[in-house]
């Protein structure tokens, strides 16, 4: 479980990193109106989101690795705290200044990431009925119905509830990838689950490129971060039999997920440097 726990850490770095070069390049491109696909091509042509997209695919395959034995719950958390990498990396490349409260801040992630995977219990690909799976398809519609009303909205709310929209399509990119327990081809292909992962993945992007064009980073990260752990985690343990390790295990991984997700809440306004970001 060791190298699960070293993935879903992976997967963090990938994305932390990955969200200060899409930032860069989503302010660069040209917005468009309303939820319009081509503002995700002309981003793509910039090539600081490139390198971000990139690492982004290298960040969902430690994810992809982790969700195969961690729970929900752990590995959401971890990716959560890719808001510690890109405050610490904010401060030699944007020259943001972290003042105590911040690195305490880095120091809650860091703990509760470390207690989570002290009593994370082992899971495996969730089996369930296809009505699960066919149910996290039409949540991708929805989703996309709610971001096609939300980016007509002026900003800030605009930003914000993109930001949220963004957050609750990685978590179902996370539980559509939990449910796939049969990674053949043709299992595949016939499972409504790989569709939700590949569309809601690409609905998922192009809301959260929409959601940074509109610079307020605070507020996209902190609605993204309660959007892609809290209610992920809760259907986790509801319905695909995530748990902790038996005995005392339990309160301290409720805890340890608290102190993760606070800790990156609090950490938001660094994702792409904050206030003290001298661009």
């Amino acid at each position: 479980m060791l190298f699960s726990v070293l993935a879903a850490l992976a997967a963090a770095l990938c994305y932390g990193v990955g969200t200060v070069l899409q930032a860069l390049g989503a302010r660069r491109t040209a917005s468009g109106a309303g939820l319009d696909p081509r503002v995700l091509v002309r981003a793509l042509g910039q090539w600081p989101f490139l390198v971000g997209t990139g690492l982004d695919v290298v960040g969902y395959a430690c994810q992809f690795v982790a969700l195969r034995a961690l729970p929900i719950f752990a590995v959401e958390a971890a990716q959560a705290a890719n808001l510690a990498v890109t405050a610490v990396l904010a401060v030699p490349v944007l020259g943001a200044r972290l003042h105590g409260r911040e690195w305490g801040a880095v120091a809650a992630v860091c703990a509760g990431l470390a207690l989570l995977g002290i009593s994370s219990g082992h899971e495996g690909p969730a089996h369930t009925h296809v009505a699960f799976r066919w149910s996290l398809l039409g949540c991708v519609a929805l989703l996309g119905l709610a971001g096609w009303g939300c980016a007509r909205l002026a900003e800030p709310w605009r930003a914000r509830l993109l930001g949220l929209l963004a957050g609750l399509g990685f978590g179902l990119v996370a539980l559509a990838t939990r449910v796939l327990t049969d990674l053949s081809f043709s299992a595949l292909v016939g499972n409504p689950a790989s569709y939700a992962l590949l569309v809601g993945g690409a609905l998922t992007f192009l809301l959260y490129t929409v959601a940074l064009q509109g610079g307020a980073v605070t507020s996209v990260a902190a609605a993204l971060v309660v959007g892609e752990t809290v209610l992920p985690a809760g259907i986790g343990i509801a319905l695909l039999g995530d748990h902790s390790r038996p005995g005392a295990y339990g309160p301290l991984a409720v805890i340890a997920f608290l102190a993760a997700v606070a800790g990156a809440i609090a950490l938001s306004r660094f994702a792409e440097g904050g206030p003290d970001d001298p661009r």
